[in-house]
């Protein structure tokens, strides 16, 4: 059976690849990972890869490190990298901006933020969690939209740091 920082990997791994769906099995145990931030399905060949670790018993994480070639599209400025400070999401969940639909958003773009300021909420298993600033600043922009889910991470804010 995987071990939880394996199965995180392969998280990591679908979240930041053009992967659309790894499905891995053994001993009774399952675990299905769907990418849903893929644009086109057809962008890259890794799951054979996987597949055959599977089948063959290897360990996934192993083979992700050694056999692919597939790196994390980097599609920020260096100028958004050197600037301004992300604020990603530390799980798998859906983004809600406001305490409930009739409330307003618990932050804006414009607005200042200090590290104990709740920025939004993530439900994950009917468990509504907050999230909070980590850094003092302004809210640069909004990465995710209301209702949207989002995988471990991923950037939800950007903050200019004070």
């Amino acid at each position: 059976m995987l071990k939880s920082n394996e199965i995180i990997e392969i998280i990591k791994f679908v979240n930041g690849s053009t992967v659309d769906e790894v499905h891995y099995e053994h001993e009774g145990f399952s675990l299905r990972v769907k990418n849903q931030n893929l644009q086109s399905a057809e962008k890259a060949g890794v799951e054979p890869i996987l597949k055959e670790a599977a089948s063959k018993g290897n360990d996934v994480k192993e083979v992700y490190q050694e056999e692919t070639a597939v790196q994390p599209e980097q599609d920020k400025s260096e100028e958004t990298q050197n600037h301004f400070h992300e604020i990603t999401s530390p799980m798998v969940g859906t983004f809600y901006a406001s305490p409930s639909p009739e409330e307003p958003s618990y932050v804006n773009v414009g607005d200042k933020v200090a590290e104990d300021t709740v920025l939004c909420v993530l439900e994950a298993m009917k468990m509504f969690n907050d999230i909070q600033a980590d850094v003092k600043g302004e809210i640069i922009e909004v990465l995710v939209n209301n209702g949207e889910l989002v995988e471990y991470g991923q950037p939800l804010f950007l903050v200019k740091p004070e």
